[in-house]
């Protein structure tokens, strides 16, 4: 299926730099797009704090803690064209690259890919679902860092 033309929106509501552009989230969402046979038609990436992801994750999923990536799919029907936003916490994501010891710029990107990934219908609840996200994050990062 080839990948058509998204529309993207890249938001970035902290005082810090985000390593991410919209021709990057444009070369994660085609390589998935063409690799996963979805299309996505509309993606919103919004940078937030923790203060905000905190608020959005307890209004919309009832959890009251920081966590790296929220994503909410606006499409009705999983066959029609992937429309959805992509909340990531921006500080979150760089505690996380000194955590596992991996470079911050690498950690966004991984982040993304695994945002589109739920958007696509992969999930993380279990740890063989875990064990598959990680794999196909693993796989997006050196296809898009090795091209």
């Amino acid at each position: 299926m080839p990948s058509k033309e998204v529309d993207i929106q890249l938001f970035n509501e902290t005082d810090s730099e985000v390593p991410v552009d919209t021709e990057l989230i444009t070369a994660a969402a085609s390589l998935i797009s063409n690799q996963e046979h979805r299309t996505f038609s509309f993606l919103e990436v919004v940078y937030v704090d923790e203060d905000e992801i905190v608020r959005i994750n307890f209004e919309h999923l009832n959890r009251d803690y920081v966590t790296d990536v929220i994503t909410f799919r606006y499409d009705e029907n999983a066959d029609e064209d992937i429309q959805g936003t992509i909340f990531c916490c921006a500080p979150r994501i760089r505690e996380q690259a000194e955590e596992f010891n991996q470079d911050t710029g690498t950690e966004y990107v991984r982040i993304l890919i695994h945002g589109l990934l739920h958007l696509t219908g992969y999930k993380d609840q279990s740890p063989e679902d875990k064990k598959q996200m990680t794999s196909r994050e693993d796989h997006y990062l050196r296809l898009l860092f090795n091209a």
